[in-house]
C-alpha cells in the first residue's frame, strides 16, 4: 500500500513540474523576429547520408509547400528561380540531411513500439550576403500510423514553423 501512495506521489509531482514549465517559458521574452520579405529553398543535400530518391524529393516538395502555407514569408522561391535576385530583404535556406533510418510501416500497425521512420535535418537561414542567421537541426519522425513519406511532411511542418518564428515580412512596429 506504501508503494503505491510513494507512485502516486511521485506521478502528482512530475506532473506539477512538466505542467508549470510552459508556464515559465511564456513568461520569457520571445526575441525580436527577423525582417524577411522572401526565401529562396536550395535542394536539400544529401551527400553523407543514402536517401532514396523519394524521400529526397518529397522533402523538398513538403518543405515548398509547407514555407508557402505558413511560414508568413510573401515570396517563396525554388533554387534557379532567377526572379530570387532582384527580391528584397531575401533569406536563403540551406538544408543539408545528417540522419535516416527507413522504418517499416507492417512493423508500426502491429506494434507502437518498432517501425519508426525518422531524419534529421541540418537547416541553415543566411542572407544573400552568406551571412548565417539562424541555423537549427529539425527532426522529422513517423512513430504510429502512416506511410515512411509522412517523415518529410513532419519535417517541413517544424522548419516552415521555425522560419514563421524568426522572421517577420512586416516592417517592425
Amino acid at each position: 500500500m506504501n508503494r503505491m501512495l510513494e507512485y502516486k506521489v511521485a506521478f502528482a509531482l512530475t506532473l506539477s513540474i512538466v505542467s508549470a514549465a510552459p508556464a515559465v517559458r511564456a513568461q520569457e521574452k520571445a526575441p525580436a523576429k527577423m525582417k524577411a520579405s522572401a526565401i529562396q529553398v536550395k535542394m536539400i543535400e544529401s551527400e553523407e547520408i543514402k536517401l532514396p530518391a523519394e524521400f529526397q524529393v518529397a522533402l523538398y516538395e513538403d518543405l515548398i509547400q509547407q514555407l508557402q502555407k505558413k511560414s508568413g514569408f510573401q515570396q517563396v522561391y525554388r533554387e534557379g528561380d532567377r526572379t530570387a535576385a532582384n527580391a528584397a530583404e531575401l533569406v536563403i535556406l540551406r538544408s543539408s540531411v545528417r540522419g535516416f533510418k527507413e522504418g517499416s510501416e507492417r512493423m508500426r500497425q502491429v506494434t507502437t513500439v518498432a517501425g519508426a521512420t525518422s531524419l534529421q535535418v541540418h537547416c541553415e537561414f543566411a542572407d544573400k550576403d552568406g551571412k548565417v542567421l539562424l541555423e537549427r537541426d529539425i527532426s522529422g519522425k513517423v512513430r504510429f500510423f502512416g506511410a515512411n513519406l509522412n517523415a518529410t511532411n513532419d519535417f517541413a511542418k517544424k522548419a516552415a514553423q521555425l522560419a514563421h518564428d524568426n522572421f517577420s515580412s512586416a516592417p517592425k512596429a
